[in-house]
């Protein structure tokens, strides 16, 4: 018998090359995403690391640094709706500090 795949938009652990969710196979959740980043980040940091695999792990990465930010930036635009249509604030974006 086969064993249940996990839910979708969830990654188990341990992280691994055949059980990772890619992020266009099932929309991961922000908390999802950062949880698998810092999945990865730890293991690249425990060197030991095939060349190969550590290329798997960056691609992987930056794969999902992009969808966290587009996921902040969408979250971001609906505050800023929110607080247009609420009329109390004037809209301001989170990247002042730049």
């Amino acid at each position: 018998m086969a064993s249940p795949r996990p839910a979708r938009g969830r990654l188990p652990a341990p992280l691994t090359r055949h059980n990772v969710t890619m992020p266009d196979e099932a929309p991961l959740t922000f908390e999802a995403g950062l949880q698998a980043l810092e999945t990865i980040v730890k293991e690249m940091e425990g060197g030991e690391l095939a060349l190969e695999r550590a290329l798997e792990l960056f691609e992987r990465g930056v794969k999902l640094s992009e969808t966290c930010r587009k996921q902040l930036e969408e979250a971001e635009t609906r505050v800023e709706k929110l607080m247009r249509r609420a009329g109390e604030m004037t809209p301001v974006p989170f990247d002042d500090a730049k």
